[in-house]
């Protein structure tokens, strides 16, 4: 956690982009992982992954077009199908013989839940259902065919594990996100106290109830209204709040295009049937937002530049050590081919913001 840079986690599944920015017969091209990743989407509203790169000379297939449900190279007119494989090579004459099946660009397991897309980044070559994650994770209270109504991304320039951080750090909101809009009298720090407990690939907030001040969360999910927050590899955020009326849920997910610059996602599904009058200003708004901390990010690596040894403390920067050690304890396991054994126990944590 010391660097600028952050070792990679494979094996898992990683959201690429919100499926609504994916059209039928385009393509979309990202780097995930340093790997240069097409996606697409065929006629009949399936995706798929490709590796970006032609295998006849290198070219990026991104540069090509769809055609009828396959990748034609821009270079050649080489095509490939929705599993990466060869089908057509139109410089071929006639009684020349290529096994068109032995020619590939790599493929990888893609599938949309939720309104996204997600991609699965192997080890090696092992399937989804190999490494011990046939599906990407559900969004609890929502139906898998949801889409979530709001999204936005930013680039961060910092690594996985700094992104994750600023994710899980309860002390911040007071000097990074001074909007007029919220917490205007942040400065003003209260005592907190928050039950946490293992879950899944990670650790959650219990569930608790929102302080009665809270009139605007009343207003929008009606009484008893209640959140849990949840953490969980290879770095995403859950975040639900249930009311009497209402419910909603936030994810954030911090995608890594590299070692050191990483993608953060911020997703809302909700109930609310209002709501989508309003889009545009509330993704601006969470787009002001995520700014702040994408700005931190920027003026820490600054400093992280010089290598300073870094200090974290109980009990604010708990979870920032739970990050470490969940992160340590997987990678571990997955390298010695066992179980996977969460180190993290129940634990009460106090702060002040």
């Amino acid at each position: 956690m010391q660097g600028l840079t952050a070792e990679l986690i494979r094996g898992m599944w990683y959201v690429a982009m919100p499926g609504r920015d994916l059209k039928p017969g385009k393509l979309a091209a990202k780097t995930l992982l340093k790997e240069p990743v097409l996606l697409g989407r065929k006629a009949d509203g399936s995706v798929f992954a490709l590796r970006d790169v032609c295998p006849h000379r290198g070219i990026p297939l991104r540069y090509g077009r769809m055609v009828e449900d396959t990748v034609e190279c821009c270079y050649h007119g080489w095509r490939f199908d929705a599993g990466g494989t060869c089908v057509e090579i139109p410089s071929l004459r006639e009684g020349q013989q290529v096994e068109l099946g032995k020619i590939r660009c790599g493929a990888y397991s893609c599938v949309e839940r939720h309104g996204l897309v997600w991609v699965f980044m192997p080890r090696a070559s092992e399937t989804p259902a190999e490494a011990g994650f046939p599906a990407p994770p559900a969004i609890p209270d929502f139906e898998d065919r949801s889409a979530p109504r709001f999204h936005v991304m930013l680039p961060f320039a910092c690594s996985t594990d700094h992104a994750a951080f600023g994710l899980m750090d309860p002390t911040h909101a007071a000097y990074v996100h001074t909007s007029w809009w919220f917490k205007s009298q942040a400065r003003k720090l209260r005592p907190k106290e928050k039950v946490f407990e293992p879950s899944d690939l990670g650790w959650r907030m219990v569930r608790h109830p929102l302080p009665p001040q809270n009139t605007i969360y009343r207003r929008l999910f009606g009484e008893g209204v209640t959140t849990e927050i949840a953490y969980m590899l290879p770095g995403l955020r859950f975040e639900s709040i249930r009311g009497s009326k209402n419910r909603a849920m936030g994810l954030t997910a911090i995608t890594p295009v590299d070692e050191q610059t990483t993608e953060v996602h911020q997703f809302f599904w909700a109930s609310h049937g209002w709501i989508p009058v309003l889009k545009p200003l509330i993704e601006h708004l969470m787009r002001v937002f995520l700014d702040q901390d994408r700005t931190v990010a920027v003026r820490q690596r600054e400093g992280l530049i010089h290598e300073p040894t870094l200090m974290l403390i109980n009990d604010a920067d708990t979870q920032a050590r739970w990050w470490m050690r969940v992160k340590r304890a997987f990678l571990d396991a997955q390298a010695k081919g066992e179980g996977f054994e969460n180190p993290v126990r129940p634990m009460t944590l106090r702060w002040r913001s």
